[in-house]
């Protein structure tokens, strides 16, 4: 693979928060402001537009320059978290043309990582990370198996939609969901969703 892939693939994640733009405001307007739709969807094509209409063969420089026009299209909590995944996990991608399995693997590892370090979040706190994070785990081990990106990505997604669902029965830590306390418990965590639709779309992208 080269850095068409990452093209390929930051469309398709657009797409998608552009396919369920209601259903994240109507989520996110339970618990939240209700705008992370429309973040969502802002920042990701913004994200998508960049990579499609840019030149550059290294992969890394693609998903940093990709990560910085979601900051500036989409300067919200949210958007900002989603941007430094990016980027991050460009640093680690840098000077990369060619990319294996094992690469898709660090990006979103480390996409996770930088999420996690400038939200102060930890997983079982009802956020988008108990979401990614049995995705990115699904995906590290089925490479680690020896499968094929498709089928890898797959396994993952189906991960992702597992941990999005136990998110459901966990007690929100951070933001306004937390004010609810106890009350948090069984609500819809918009974010979980957020990272399951990622997921899905990665998995689409790699067959």
């Amino acid at each position: 693979m080269d850095s068409s892939y990452i093209v390929k693939m930051l469309a398709e994640i657009s797409a998608s928060m552009n396919e369920n733009k209601d259903r994240l405001i109507e989520l996110d307007s339970v618990v939240g402001d209700g705008d992370l739709g429309l973040t969502m969807t802002k920042g990701f094509a913004a994200a998508s537009e960049f990579a499609a209409g840019s030149d550059e063969t290294d992969a890394g420089k693609m998903l940093y320059g990709a990560g910085k026009a979601m900051s500036s299209a989409a300067p919200s909590t949210m958007g900002t978290l989603m941007s430094i995944g990016l980027m991050q996990g460009g640093k680690v991608l840098k000077g990369k043309a060619e990319l294996g399995n094992e690469d898709v693997v660090e990006f979103l590892a480390a996409y996770e990582n930088g999420i996690m370090t400038k939200g102060k979040a930890k997983l079982g706190e009802k956020t988008f990370l108990d979401g990614f994070d049995p995705g990115v785990q699904a995906l590290k081990a089925a490479v680690e198996a020896g499968e094929d990106l498709a089928a890898a990505t797959a396994k993952a997604a189906v991960a992702a939609e597992d941990g999005f669902n136990a998110a459901t029965n966990m007690k929100a830590v951070h933001g306004k969901p937390a004010v609810k306390g106890d009350a948090s418990i069984g609500m819809v965590d918009p974010g979980a969703c957020v990272a399951m639709l990622i997921f899905r779309a990665i998995a689409k992208a790699s067959v």
